[in-house]
Parts: C-alpha cells; sequence; structure tokens
C-alpha cells in the first residue's frame, strides 16, 4: 500500500495517510452542474496518499501505478503542467489551495490506487480528495468536507481543464458505507439512502475507454449554460418543462435536448431515491432506463459499447435490474443493481454475449458501497 511505497522510495516512515474512493453514480448524469440532484454512492476501491512534511519548499510525489516516475516542484511556483498526467492532478491540488489562501511547504508523496482509471469511476476525484485530504492534515488547515469538495472540483476546472460539476468530488469526501447519497448539488446538502442488503452493486466495464477532457463533455455544458441565457435563469435547476417548452423555439435543438434531458434527470433522481427506500427494484430499473434512454437520445453520450451493455442485462434479467451507463459518458462502464442471487446470471449473458456483439471484452465488478474520505494522523 501507500505506506510500504513511501518507506521503500523515501527511506522513513510516514507522517500519515490519506484515502478517498471512486464512485458510482447510480442516476443523477450531468445534472451536478446544472445545480440539481444526484443520487451516487463511493465503491471500495480507493486512493491512497501516504505523506510526510519536509523542511525545504520542494513537493516530491511517486506513484505505485507508475514506478518509473517523480515529480519535483516548488510549492510557491505558479502552476506548470507537468509531462505525465498523473502528476497534473498534484500540481493542480497545490495551485488550487494556493488560489484560495492555503500555502504548501514542502512535503514528500507517495500514490497508490486501486479504482479503475477512464472507467467512469472518478478515479480523478478520489485522488484529488485523498490528496487534499493529506495535505490538510499534514499542514494543520481544518478545511471541512463541503470546502474540500469545492477546493477538488477547483482544481479540475481552473487547471486540468474539465468543466466537472461537484458530484465526484463530494460523494468521495462524504460516503457512508451501505448507502448512496441523495446530494443537492447547490447546497450541497445530503441525506443517506441505504441500499436494501440483498442487492448487489455491479459495474460492467465496457473497455471502451473515455477521455472526458479530449472529449465533448465541456460542449454538453455550453450547450445547457446557452439554454439558461435563453431562460434568462443562473441553472437549470431554476426551469421547468413548462418554461422549456415556451422558449423551444429560441433554442438549437442540441440546447433543447441537453435541458431536457437534465429537468427530467432531476426528477428522475428523486424518484429512484423514494424507490430505493422501499426497496422497489423494478421501480428504480424503470428509472435507470428511462436515464439510459435520455443520456442516448437527448444527451447523445453513450456508445454502442455501452449500450450493448444494458441491452444484455436487461434482455437477461428483465425488471429484475436496474441497469445504465453511468459517468461522464464516451464510453466507459455501465451500473446495474440487482439481486444478488442473480450475479451470476447476469455476469454469465455479459460474458456470453458482449464480446460477440462487439469484438470487446468487458471486465465485471461486484461492488459494495463503501466510505467516503478517511485521514490517520500519526504526528
Amino acid at each position: 500500500m501507500s505506506v510500504t511505497l513511501f518507506e521503500q522510495h523515501f527511506g522513513v516512515s510516514p507522517q500519515g495517510t490519506a484515502s478517498a474512493p471512486g464512485r458510482v453514480n447510480l442516476i443523477g448524469e450531468f445534472t451536478d452542474y446544472n445545480d440539481g440532484w444526484v443520487l451516487p454512492c463511493a465503491l471500495q476501491f480507493r486512493c491512497h496518499v501516504a505523506w510526510r512534511r519536509r523542511e525545504d519548499n520542494t513537493i516530491t510525489a511517486v506513484s505505485r501505478e507508475y514506478p518509473d516516475q517523480i515529480d519535483n516542484f516548488q510549492a510557491y511556483d505558479d502552476y506548470q503542467p507537468s509531462t505525465r498526467p498523473w502528476a497534473n492532478y498534484i500540481r493542480a491540488i497545490v495551485a488550487a489551495l494556493q488560489s484560495e489562501g492555503y500555502l504548501t511547504k514542502g512535503i514528500d508523496l507517495a500514490l497508490w490506487s486501486d479504482v479503475p482509471q477512464g472507467r467512469g469511476l472518478s478515479s480523478s476525484a478520489a485522488l484529488e480528495i485523498a490528496l487534499l485530504g493529506a495535505l490538510n492534515s499534514a499542514f494543520d488547515w481544518n478545511i471541512d468536507g463541503a470546502k474540500i469538495a469545492k477546493l477538488g472540483q477547483l482544481s479540475e476546472n481552473a487547471y486540468i481543464g474539465c468543466q466537472c460539476g461537484i458530484m465526484d468530488q463530494l460523494i468521495s469526501t462524504k460516503a457512508q458505507p451501505g448507502a448512496a447519497l441523495l446530494l443537492d448539488c447547490q447546497s450541497l446538502e445530503a441525506s443517506s439512502v441505504t441500499i436494501p442488503g440483498q442487492w448487489s452493486i455491479v459495474i460492467l466495464d465496457s473497455n471502451y475507454p473515455r477521455k472526458l477532457v479530449d472529449s465533448e463533455y465541456n460542449a454538453r455544458r455550453a450547450d445547457c449554460e446557452a439554454a439558461c441565457a435563453v431562460m434568462a435563469i443562473p441553472s437549470l435547476r431554476a426551469a421547468n418543462t413548462e418554461q422549456l417548452a415556451a422558449c423551444r423555439d429560441k433554442l438549437t435543438t442540441q440546447q433543447y435536448h441537453r435541458a431536457a434531458h437534465v429537468l427530467g434527470e432531476n426528477q428522475r433522481v428523486k424518484t429512484t431515491a423514494a424507490a430505493l427506500q422501499q426497496a422497489d427494484l423494478a421501480a428504480v430499473a424503470e428509472q435507470l432506463a428511462q436515464g439510459h434512454n435520455s443520456l442516448a437520445n437527448r444527451y447523445e453520450v453513450t456508445v454502442p459499447a455501452t449500450d450493448t451493455l444494458v441491452a444484455i442485462a436487461k434482455a437477461e434479467l428483465g425488471n429484475r435490474v436496474a441497469a445504465r451507463q453511468t459517468g461522464g459518458g464516451f464510453g466507459g462502464a455501465v451500473v446495474c443493481l440487482c439481486h444478488r442471487d442473480d450475479v451470476p446470471q447476469l455476469l454469465s449473458a455479459v460474458e456470453r454475449n458482449y464480446t460477440q456483439k462487439t469484438g470487446l471484452k468487458a471486465t465485471t465488478f461486484v461492488c459494495e458501497a463503501g466510505a467516503g474520505l478517511e485521514v490517520n494522523n500519526n504526528g
């Protein structure tokens, strides 16, 4: 783990550790940056950071995933991107902290993660929140959870170049074991929604890679903002279906469809949360099916590989499985909720059919809802 990596590289024990989880969003896609509602849960996959303060202003980072790479930079330097993509996140976090008045001094960092990368499970947010937890503890800043999440989002928006909302960072900070969180992305209020104990969360990784920054993710956000400008509202949270219909002639077809997805998705989040509380799998399945169709036809972010995985799951289990593409789209993973006893049948159907239909091989994960940011300071 990160402690062993730290000791192997730096020759001393770390002063503390922090870890934060990846996540899967059950429903509520592209609503976060529109001040709406989302329903994610953390997973058992985590990013770990071990740290030790230095006497100078040098920040040194190593990563288990990139054993031949070391990143060094000065704490007070202006942000300069690294040629190593993983190191950019460290530099972006430090820059975001400095922009908010938190002056980082020298520190050694060792990173280790088992969050699958590029699969829509938010490996980047896990890294950001684990880093922020480590630095917050190392320098005794006492930053609260909501602010940590905002700093993580700021690092992506201002320095990485991805105009994400706050959902990924917020769930990685505040997640509770065994539950999803109904998050209000405007107020940052969160309420726990227990996932029935007899249900499993199954992630079907399409192995069709996604690259958010290089994709049309930012263009989708621009469409939403343009729709808001036409309706003279601060965000799509303030819109209703009647208002959107009244402005349809003033919107491009894309702008209308993006906004219509967000309005419908906000309602689906609330309906799904209520169905989860009633352990009504068929009702959850209907909401996720509607959500996937909207992602395909209104937001236009699904791909044949993820559409195929959803179709295989539904053909095999019908309303005994809730399935949809999750994450930023353009590839990545499908999330499924089903009874634990049905998991073998679901996985068998994917193995029999997916490669035949797509030429790709899916990677599958049977998951549980995990805890959020955890920090241990040894002094």
